[in-house]
Order: C-alpha cells, then structure tokens, then sequence
C-alpha cells in the first residue's frame, strides 16, 4: 500500500485518534525511521517507490533504497495537495482573507489553502466552466474576485491542484524544487484525468499520489446558521 492510503485506514480504523495535520507525512516518517534504525527487525518491507507491506504478507523482495526519502514524499509531479468539488457556500467570502479549509481525513487537524498556489476549476454542478490559476495572488484571492466578477452566478462549486504540500504543523510548503519533464508529464496527465474524469480512465495518473484533501466548512458560518435558528425559535415563541 502507498503510504498515504496506509494513514487512511488507520483513521477509518481508529488506530490513532490524534491525527495531525498530515497524518501521510507521519505515516511515511514512522515507516521511513523504522526501515533505517531497526533493520531486519523491522515489520515493514518497501515494494517499490512509496509502496510498502509487512513482512508476515508473503512480500520477500525490497528495493535497494529501503527509506522513504524527502524527495520521494513530495514526488507527486508538481501537485502536492488537491481538493475536488468543494462548495462556494463553505466559504465565508465575506472575510477580508477567506479561509479555504480543508482536512486530510476526519478528525485530522484543519488546514487553511488560501494561501495555496496552482491551478482550479470552477463548477456549476459537475460542469466545468472555468479554469484559472494562480501565481501573483493566492487561491484564496482568485477564488474571492470571481464572487463579485463576471463569474459571480455562475459557479457553486470548486476544485483545486496545489504546489505546496501541508507540513506536518499545518503549514503549507515552500515552492517545491523537482521541476523536470517526468513530473511535468505526471502532472498533466493527472490534472486532465481528476479535471475531467474520463470513463476509461479507472485511476489517477502514473505516479500521481498527491493527497487529496476533504473540505471543512468554515466555523464563522456554521456560528451564523446556528445563531439565525436560534432568533427563529425565539421569534416562533
């Protein structure tokens, strides 16, 4: 299993309450540290790039690199983090810097995006009727203007591919370093695959293990909805 699918079941089991940020960053340094300092003791076994098994599996062969390196967690082509189909009404728009929050798994720590770089999508439903992106401003900005722009009532929806990757604190990376054409090629191959979806395509792109992240409605909003049923009960009596 890939690291990050590894973190997935161990929040849908429960194994780990706390769960962090990043919790297929912790997941990766766990494996990683346990590969390098307990050597035949220890209960893993890497496959291949980023791919690993325990040793009572039936899994006998390993790479010759038996660590997952930092170049290898962050080798995603140039996507690190993404989130499909998020909602516009999660977003409390009417902030000065709106927050774009999302979560890697329930119950891990929230992350805020707004500050993310990259490319989006803008839906209205499942169709696509925008494609931006961002590179002076943020995510969050973009995202913003076209809620008082041309686009205004045309969208309800969002989707986004980012370059910084989620620290283990919550924190998004620095511009990433890899550039070179085999992870330009990945990168396009998976954005026309998770932007368009085609039918024949039953995965993600080669080498593509960006983590997606689920989207977190923004607490000043639920803190207003709450508040508005509250003054219509009172009205009510």
């Amino acid at each position: 299993m890939h690291y990050s699918r590894i973190s997935d079941v161990i929040a849908k089991e429960g194994w780990r309450k706390k769960l962090g940020s990043n919790p297929a960053s912790s997941v990766a340094s766990t494996i990683s540290q346990s590969l390098t300092s307990e050597g035949e003791n220890t209960p893993f076994v890497k496959i291949s790039k980023s791919m690993f098994s325990l040793k009572n599996a039936g899994r006998t062969s390993v790479t010759q690199s038996t660590s997952v390196t930092s170049e290898e967690q962050g080798d995603t082509g140039f996507i690190n983090a993404f989130g499909m189909y998020w909602k516009r009404d999660y977003v409390h728009w009417a902030n000065k810097a709106p927050k774009i929050l999302g979560q890697q798994q329930v119950n891990s720590k929230e992350v805020n995006f707004s500050n993310q770089k990259g490319v989006y999508l803008l839906h209205d439903g499942n169709k696509v009727v925008y494609v931006g992106r961002t590179t002076d401003q943020t995510l969050g900005v973009r995202l913003k203007q076209h809620t008082i722009d041309r686009l205004n009532g045309r969208w309800d929806r969002f989707s986004w591919f980012g370059i910084y990757a989620v620290k283990e604190n919550g924190e998004l990376s620095k511009d990433p370093d890899n550039f070179n054409i085999e992870n330009l090629i990945a990168t396009m191959e998976a954005l026309l695959i998770e932007g368009l979806e085609p039918p024949q395509n039953r995965r993600r792109g080669d080498d593509f293990s960006a983590v997606e992240f689920l989207q977190k409605e923004d607490p000043d909003i639920v803190k207003k909805r709450d508040e508005e049923a509250i003054q219509r009960r009172l009205s009510v009596k």
